[in-house]
């Protein structure tokens, strides 16, 4: 169904009927009950925390377990941030933080698999975008910055795709 058609259904529906779809969809569907309740509640910095507080556990986990090093962590935060429309302030700065946290375990021990620096330039290259897209490189550019440069004091081997990007961004 187009969106025109679904806009003509909704118009010819009566407001107690549309109503009742509405309150269908909020309890069989997940994702629209997310939505409302984070419409009508929008705790924008609880979800951070909690985003911030998952990311750091994926890299240095309570009581010596061993860290899993997902980005898949953070994308889903990430993801999940941009479905709810969450404030790109927000967004940018667990973006960063996940970067940032990345490097604070990497300064400690190296990786050494190739997919984590990928990823973590994955990572780079998406925030970098996003706070050019939003307007907030002036508030962002010095933890780009830092990022960037942390990933050529480590000798990241990926380390010149973060100076074209870094390059490109300024």
């Amino acid at each position: 169904m187009s969106k025109r058609d679904l806009k003509k259904y909704l118009a010819s529906l009566p407001k107690e009927e549309l109503e009742e779809q509405l309150l269908a969809m909020y309890e069989k569907f997940a994702e629209v009950k997310t939505y409302y309740n984070f419409v009508f509640n929008p705790k924008e910095d609880k979800l951070e925390q909690e985003a911030k507080l998952k990311i750091s556990t994926e890299y240095f986990p309570p009581r010596g377990k061993r860290p899993k090093l997902r980005r898949g962590t953070a994308q889903k935060y990430i993801k999940h941030f941009l479905s709810l429309g969450v404030d790109p302030i927000v967004v940018s700065d667990v973006m960063l933080y996940n970067l940032e946290t990345a490097q604070k375990y990497t300064a400690k021990k190296e990786v050494s698999y190739d997919s984590f620096y990928k990823s973590m330039f994955n990572s780079y290259k998406q925030v970098v975008d996003y706070v050019a897209a939003n307007g907030l490189t002036h508030d962002y550019k010095t933890r780009i910055e830092a990022v960037y440069k942390e990933a050529m004091r480590q000798h990241w081997d990926n380390r010149k795709e973060f100076e074209r990007v870094y390059d490109n961004f300024e």
